[in-house]
């Protein structure tokens, strides 16, 4: 545990008395087995516009409110032509005027790219705009190729960034709560909108704030999460073999605090439902090739159905994406359900977070549309 510092880090990182669990935990609809919830990473399709992109992810988020999804997310990417989030914060806001009750957050910013004070500034602007729906989920990877990390973080030293991730997320923490102790270099620097607001002559500032998520896909998060007792978020949809050790781990290690009494744990599931099985088959081709091209140093547009179809993979490639393709839970809308069910008693997640991908907005949208329909979410 040296590595984390937990002994350190517990009461810096767990001491806001305003976060309860209950800001958390969702409510599963319908005959959902748990809560469900979207992870959009507003892909941007050959032959569209990343403002189609934008325009398609607040449909997502509308429709995801209306049929009783319990949190919109959006990941923080960079450098990637086929990906249009990377400013998370700007999505959220404008998302966060479009939509009245579901819960909007990041899944995740990758805290080591940004100062810790500015994510404050952003996730409390985002709480004042959107009080008591906002999530902050934080990683420690870079979210991109290790040249637009050193141009992000304005350094090569890339894993000091890493390394230095639990002393990053107490110093965001004491920003968030505006408490750190007196003779603290930064005690006379507040993050506004934040409670210092509420405590200034006249003040009437609401001193709740985003509850902090820490999210992985390895170990590293889940046990730090654990230690802190704060909700984990695994990202299954890209690393499916560490899901249930790394769920295992964070159980292992949480220790109850004012933010949870108990763990509470989602995982990313890449999951996709269209009419008919060979129908899903193409929509998801495409991201595969996408992630495919990625992985080779060639990011691009997610291509067409048509061109993913037409592709001749070498046997090398079509390794990787039948491999990739299994962890995607893909066919009609029956054959989605009975795979996210088997998911969620498989790993024992609290909740299910979906991302679909695919080269069309249209596609996606019937997607959650199909998978709210076989569940029964009520229409809200």
């Amino acid at each position: 545990m040296d590595e984390i510092r937990g002994d350190e880090i517990q009461g810096e990182a767990t001491r806001d008395g305003e976060v309860q669990g209950d800001e958390i935990r969702g409510t599963a609809r319908g005959t959902a087995p748990v809560p469900l919830s979207v992870l959009d990473l507003v892909t941007v399709g050959q032959g569209r516009t990343a403002s189609q992109a934008l325009r398609t992810g607040v449909e997502i988020a509308r429709l995801a409110e209306r049929r009783g999804f319990h949190r919109y997310w959006v990941a923080e990417h960079h450098s990637m032509p086929g990906v249009a989030s990377s400013s998370p914060a700007v999505i959220l806001a404008h998302t966060a005027a479009r939509t009245e009750r579901i819960r909007l957050g990041s899944g995740g910013v990758m805290l080591p790219n940004h100062a810790p004070l500015v994510i404050a500034e952003q996730f409390g602007t985002l709480e004042a705009m959107a009080p008591g729906r906002v999530d902050l989920g934080l990683g420690r990877a870079p979210g991109t190729d290790g040249a637009t990390a050193a141009a992000l973080r304005r350094t090569d030293r890339l894993n000091e960034g890493a390394d230095d991730f639990p002393q990053q997320l107490m110093e965001l923490t004491r920003f968030l709560d505006d408490d750190f102790p007196d003779g603290h270099p930064y005690a006379r620097i507040h993050a506004v909108p934040g409670p210092v607001q509420a405590t200034a002559e006249g003040g009437v500032q609401s001193p709740a704030r985003p509850p902090i998520w820490l999210l992985g896909s390895s170990g590293f998060s889940a046990r730090l999460a654990g230690v802190l007792g704060l909700p984990f978020a695994f990202a299954h949809h890209f690393s499916a073999q560490n899901t249930v050790p790394a769920l295992e781990l964070y159980r292992d290690s949480f220790k109850p605090s004012t933010v949870l009494d108990a763990p509470y744990a989602l995982i990313g599931v890449a999951a996709l439902a269209a009419d008919d099985e060979r129908e899903a088959r193409r929509q998801v081709l495409t991201g595969a090739l996408s992630m495919l091209r990625l992985r080779s140093g060639r990011p691009g547009l997610v291509p067409t159905p048509e061109e993913a179809e037409a592709y001749a993979f070498s046997p090398m490639e079509r390794e990787f994406v039948d491999n990739w393709l299994v962890n995607i839970v893909h066919g009609t809308a029956d054959e989605v359900r009975s795979g996210l069910d088997d998911l969620a008693k498989r790993t024992g997640a609290d909740e299910l977070m979906i991302t679909a991908n695919a080269h069309s907005g249209e596609a996606r949208l019937h997607s959650y549309g199909l998978i709210a329909d076989a569940y029964s979410l009520p229409e809200l």
